[in-house]
């Protein structure tokens, strides 16, 4: 069991589950891709990331669960989920200016 709450990132909604069992909190990889990028489609652009950078892909794929969150619309999904290793990792295939200030948000709500 654990529990699902949302955090901002520069006004943007980051959704995240911390897992009680394994005392970790697993953030949405697709919210974090939004908020460091500013998508229109942030899950299209996961897709073409993995695609292009097929070790990220193999890594995320192999190392992120899919965790129950709640959408923006309401609903319980199973979503994509990271862990501060993980999200590092995503970060680092992302080139974003907002990736040094997104790495201290981190540290304080991970």
């Amino acid at each position: 069991m654990g529990q699902s709450n949302l955090v901002l990132f520069e006004s943007k909604q980051v959704r995240r589950y911390y897992d009680v069992k394994n005392e970790i909190w697993y953030f949405s990889v697709v919210d974090i891709v939004q908020a460091l990028t500013d998508s229109i489609n942030p899950t299209d652009y996961l897709k073409k990331l993995r695609k292009r950078d097929t070790e990220l892909g193999s890594y995320l794929g192999t190392n992120c669960p899919q965790v129950e969150m709640v959408t923006h619309e309401g609903k319980k999904r199973r979503t994509l989920g990271g862990n501060v290793e993980h999200i590092l990792r995503l970060i680092q295939s992302i080139p974003s200016p907002k990736a040094e200030p997104f790495k201290q948000w981190l540290a304080k709500v991970g």
